[in-house]
């Protein structure tokens, strides 16, 4: 499933799942931190304040601004048209927020592999890194997301790993003389996605050794696949410069499953981290409840300090 379309369907779900128990039942209304920001910079998505926003995204980043958030997603920015681009960016830009990732355009996480080291993938790679330097200009975008794709299973895991290098570094000379980041992302969706860890992705972005070649470190998605998650940001710190967060299981917001997002926060903040923390999952409950939900369990464990 893509990304973008996860996110919808998530956001609009029944919301039957009961509440965690972190969140409690009594929830307070979404006016009381309005104008307060968060002590790390958290980013939400095109749905999550549908109800109390308004359908249009343009009124939902607003609305999330007087919310206390401080940046935003969209990763099916580079599918807007033109004009929706240059006026999320112009909006972001006079109310002093940041656009988080967009994905790059290379039709979908799985497909046409880098890993296999076929020209039509790479072109197809290659030219999604062009349409996304012009997406990035419009909205105001430093980070991009890149998923290799899936494993060739005909090829010995070196030798995928050695293409998906070289496609990257030539994915990075498009981007890098535009200040434009892709962060690899691992991933937990299938066994089949050639990225699986931090530590593996750690490996490749050292092999392409550039700049704008770096870490997508989803929490919700590492959870899965290793666990252990301050350790391994510590491992990897270096090449880390964006972060997205879900918890497990569900991939709802933060205490609605089994990660110590306050902790990991902690971790961070007293990293020094400075980036996005992208809210790449959906919510526990429909409508304003779900949305006061949401608001209540990031304030929950964003309050470390």
């Amino acid at each position: 499933m893509q990304r973008r379309s996860f996110l919808k369907n998530t956001l609009l779900g029944t919301g039957s799942l009961a509440l965690a128990t972190g969140v409690g039942a009594t929830v307070n209304h979404l006016s009381a931190s309005k104008g307060k920001t968060f002590n790390l910079d958290y980013a939400p998505h095109d749905g999550m304040f549908s109800t109390s926003g308004g359908k249009d995204f343009i009124d939902q980043i607003k609305y999330m601004h007087d919310l206390g958030f401080r940046s935003i997603e969209d990763n099916g920015m580079a599918n807007r048209s033109v004009e929706q681009q240059t006026k999320i960016g112009d909006t972001l830009a006079k109310l002093g927020m940041r656009m988080g990732v967009f994905v790059v355009p290379k039709g979908g996480n799985g497909a046409n592999t880098l890993a296999a080291k076929k020209k039509e993938h790479v072109d197809i790679f290659l030219e999604g890194c062009r349409t996304s330097v012009e997406v990035a200009k419009r909205c105001n975008a430093k980070w991009v997301t890149v998923v290799p794709g899936d494993f060739d299973k005909s090829l010995p895991i070196a030798i995928q790993t050695a293409n998906v290098v070289e496609a990257l570094r030539r994915g990075a000379e498009i981007v890098e003389p535009h200040g434009i980041v892709m962060v690899l992302e691992p991933l937990s969706d299938t066994p089949d996605l050639f990225l699986r860890t931090s530590t593996q992705t750690y490996e490749i972005c050292k092999a392409v050794n550039s700049p704008s070649c770096k870490i997508l470190y989803d929490a919700y998605h590492l959870q899965k696949n290793e666990g252990n998650l301050i350790k391994n940001l510590e491992l990897c710190w270096d090449e880390i410069p964006y972060i997205q967060v879900g918890d497990n299981p569900g991939r709802k917001e933060p205490t609605t499953g089994e990660i110590n997002y306050k902790n990991v926060f902690k971790f961070l903040y007293e990293k020094g981290y400075k980036g996005i923390i992208g809210m790449e999952h959906g919510i526990s409950a429909q409508g304003k409840e779900g949305e006061e939900r949401l608001v209540k369990a990031y304030r929950e464990v964003d309050s470390f300090v």
